[in-house]
């Protein structure tokens, strides 16, 4: 097709299929009482055609745009980025479209942002708030279209999607005391993020309902080098560390060869997300796994219900799973294997 050649119109289909261009926006809308061999025709002819239907003018017939906005963090963490994968696949599974656009979580970025969103008649939003700043933003902006949250916590009550991180954080550690250790430190993640805060206070509850001495918690930005700086800072009776990402628990285990300790034998490191090189380090890493597209999923069928005129559904929590791999061992005790 050249330049300026208009792509197959729903007429093109119609005179293809032997049907009026009424019956192809009937098939493509999901109409009963359409024949089965005339509904083949239409989907046979839109196939070979290659049609694609205009959103512009769907919207003008139905009065809806079936757009989903989706405002996404624009650091590139696994976490966010799985989520934002997981939401993005569960629209276009509703049969939605999802219309995506990042902000730095700056309260101007984020402003802009969700203008962009409401200028193109978004139906509904997901909002994937990392820090509190973003949800500030959207409550003075307001919203009329149904809104789910991710990265908050239940913080937003029955709106809000989310692994539930606490328990994350105590089955990390668990397997941390299980193997024998007390002096558990951790690396926690930045102090603007929502659920770097959920997992940090998770840890403090656990060590002081254990009574274990709390040592320092030492911040990082999600990234390997932090935690391998953190390492540096690390307090030397610690034995363990929880650190709130495999991220910065692949740099806390690079930090420890370094200065000369192997993990599990001398140090052992769990870390949270289960990335998919976490089964790939040395050792391999004993993390928590987060189901990012049940995430997803959850967010998009409370959407779908409320845009359907229906009662959302109840959603709780996701159960987050330990995945145990060789990072952990005995204090002092365990030979290396690998």
């Amino acid at each position: 097709m050249g330049r300026g050649a208009r792509g197959p119109s729903m007429h093109d289909v119609a005179a293809m299929a032997g049907v009026s261009h009424q019956t192809v926006s009937r098939v493509l809308n999901g109409f009963e009482g359409i024949r089965p061999e005339t509904r083949e025709r239409v989907l046979a002819a839109i196939d070979r055609l290659g049609y694609r239907r205009n959103l512009a003018a769907r919207s003008l017939a139905t009065g809806r745009t079936g757009v989903v906005g989706v405002l996404a963090p624009d650091n590139p963490t696994y976490g966010a980025t799985s989520g934002l994968y997981g939401v993005e696949h569960a629209v276009r599974e509703a049969g939605l479209q999802p219309l995506i656009t990042t902000t730095s979580g700056l309260p101007e970025s984020v402003e802009s942002a969700l203008e962009f969103l409401y200028g193109r008649a978004a139906e509904a939003l997901v909002i994937m708030a990392p820090t509190r700043s973003v949800l500030e933003v959207h409550d003075r902006m307001g919203t009329e279209v149904p809104t789910a949250y991710l990265l908050t916590g239940a913080e937003r009550g029955r709106w809000s999607v989310c692994t539930d991180q606490a328990k994350g954080a105590e089955l990390a550690m668990q397997a941390l005391l299980d193997a024998g250790h007390t002096a558990i430190q951790h690396v926690r993640g930045p102090l603007d993020s929502t659920e770097a805060q959920l997992r940090s206070d998770a840890y403090s509850r656990f060590m002081a309902q254990h009574s274990l001495a709390r040592l320092p918690i030492l911040e990082g930005d999600w990234s390997p080098q932090s935690g391998f700086d953190a390492y540096l800072r690390l307090d030397p009776r610690a034995t363990a560390v929880f650190c709130a990402n495999d991220q910065m628990a692949i740099g806390v285990i690079h930090a420890a060869y370094v200065g000369g300790r192997w993990v599990p034998d001398d140090l052992s490191v769990v870390g949270f997300d289960d990335i998919p090189e976490a089964a790939h380090t040395l050792p391999p890493l004993t993390t928590v796994r987060q189901d990012f597209r049940g995430v997803g999923s959850l967010a998009v069928s409370l959407l779908t219900a409320a845009l359907d005129g229906e009662e959302p559904p109840v959603v709780e929590p996701l159960m987050p799973e330990l995945i145990a791999r060789d990072s952990v061992g005995p204090p002092g005790e365990r030979k290396r294997s690998w």
